[in-house]
């Protein structure tokens, strides 16, 4: 049987108008020990019956080690509201893992191009400040597709990390609109913007995260470029 522990949430943020930043906290205050890419299980509980709610995956999003961890929830998803938005700050949810074969390892990895799909970006923060924190020098390339401008998870940090790590971010807009002060890159990802914005991509490792169609069309687009697809590494939400 998987060992389940008990997390209690610490910290809820609105952090854009479709995503919610949550983090928990151990209730041992042992750390989660995983691999920047790997996800977990969390199990809501009624606290009226005690019972738990079915299991939902989340990639995390934190830097290894550390007795918190973060998560990034999409608010509400085809009609149904996640029960994260409702919950209270020192509610437990029992969590299994890290689970998942989506691994970054800083030291096999000395180059890396990270394909984004909207919250899909929570392994690819995980990496960044796993980079950033052991100095790793790993040279990423970042493409991040977003469906509006305000949907930019941790903009500020996201920022930073420029200036701190060797990092070069390409944002995208899918849905852009008239008024909405975007001036960058607007449209799907796709072999043309990959080989524009990572000439070098047969140099560098892929790794794709992101909704289950998304994920197919960069796939397809990265063997189009001639990317072998056993070298393609691919985590897959919703």
């Amino acid at each position: 049987m998987v060992e389940k522990r008990p997390f209690a949430v610490t910290e809820k943020i609105d952090e854009t108008p479709e995503v919610l930043l949550i983090r928990f906290k151990a209730q041992d205050s042992k750390p989660l020990s995983f691999d920047p890419g790997m996800f977990v299980m969390t199990f809501g509980i009624d606290t009226a019956t005690n019972k738990e709610f079915t299991g939902r995956a989340f990639s995390i999003a934190s830097e290894p080690e550390i007795d918190t961890f973060e998560l990034f929830v999409v608010k509400a998803h085809d009609g149904h509201t996640s029960y994260f938005v409702n919950s209270k700050i020192g509610e437990v949810f029992n969590v299994t893992g890290p689970h998942g074969q989506f691994k970054f390892d800083a030291k096999s990895d000395k180059k890396i191009l990270c394909l984004a799909g909207g919250t899909g970006f929570a392994p690819f923060m995980s990496m960044l400040r796993h980079i950033k924190n052991t100095a790793a020098g790993t040279d990423t390339s970042l493409i991040y597709s977003i469906k509006y401008p305000t949907e930019i998870i941790r903009k500020q940090e996201l920022k930073d990390f420029e200036g701190q790590i060797k990092l070069n971010t390409l944002i995208t807009v899918t849905r852009p609109a008239e008024g909405d002060g975007w001036t960058g890159k607007t449209g799907h990802i796709d072999a043309e913007m990959i080989r524009g914005f990572a000439p070098d991509y047969m140099e560098r490792s892929p790794y794709i995260c992101g909704p289950l169609a998304f994920v197919k069309a960069i796939k397809d687009a990265l063997i189009s470029l001639g990317i072998p697809q056993e070298k393609i590494k691919a985590d897959v939400w919703g």
